[in-house]
């Protein structure tokens, strides 16, 4: 049985068309719905796919000069035989298998060959969204020990959650997002007037050296320690959130 959601909201939640509070209500209520949840998955795989297919040609520019300059020819509705609309509809069939063939193929997983891009575009996504009004935190509390249990039952794994306000991140709550169809944990540190995102989720990786980039502004810093994948993103410099890198693996 699929959700209703699954048809009304989330083509247009997947083509970005939706408003802040209308997609942070949809995250919200993918939470409890695996149906559009795995609806969602599917779409991002075959859109990802087909654009990875590389089936774009560009025409080459002589034909570009004889279109422009060829005489304009009336257009005539051409009367197909039995047997053109036979291969027109083998055609159309032809297409569709491809296009399941090429989602199949080529789909990778969260922590498999997607290109560190996509998930860096889709982890700044989720931070610019969390700065929306009540969106930043499920959970507001500076203690981890608060934090820490509030996760549990809501995730098949266990965050590891700390506080440095001694080193000038003082921790300031957390909370469930989604991250390319998956739920992931999220802690929220402050540094002076600025937020800190900390995306975590399990992973099959072995710990592995930190990599970072910027998009649209915002740092961030991507790294496997003990079976979890970790990301930060934030406004505030490089090397402050390498700081907070290195506090969390310490």
């Amino acid at each position: 049985m699929s959700c209703d959601l699954t048809h009304s909201v989330l083509h247009g939640y997947l083509d970005g068309e939706l408003d802040a509070a209308r997609a942070a209500e949809f995250e919200r209520h993918l939470l409890s719905c695996p149906q559009c949840v795995s609806a969602l998955e599917a779409q991002e795989m075959l859109r990802t796919s087909i654009q990875r297919a590389d089936l774009y040609e560009r025409a080459p520019e002589s034909l570009r000069l004889k279109t422009e300059f060829a005489s304009p020819i009336p257009a005539v509705t051409p009367i197909r035989t039995k047997t053109q609309r036979f291969e027109m509809r083998w055609l159309a069939a032809a297409a569709v298998l491809l296009a399941a063939f090429l989602a199949w193929h080529f789909i990778p997983a969260l922590d498999g060959n997607r290109g560190q891009n996509e998930i860096a575009s889709a982890i700044v996504d989720a931070h610019l969204r969390s700065l929306q009004p009540g969106h930043l935190e499920d959970v507001v509390s500076t203690d981890q020990h608060t934090v820490k249990p509030w996760f549990d039952g809501k995730l098949d794994f266990a965050p590891p959650v700390r506080d440095f306000a001694d080193a000038g991140f003082p921790l300031q709550g957390g909370r469930l997002d989604i991250v390319e169809g998956k739920t992931v944990a999220v802690l929220v540190y402050g540094r002076r007037k600025h937020l800190i995102n900390v995306f975590i989720w399990p992973s099959a990786e072995p710990d592995a050296a930190p990599r970072s980039g910027t998009r649209l502004g915002y740092n961030w810093v991507e790294w496997t320690k003990n079976g979890m994948k970790m990301w930060t993103v934030s406004d505030v410099s490089a090397p402050e959130l390498d700081a907070l890198r290195n506090l969390i693996r310490n």
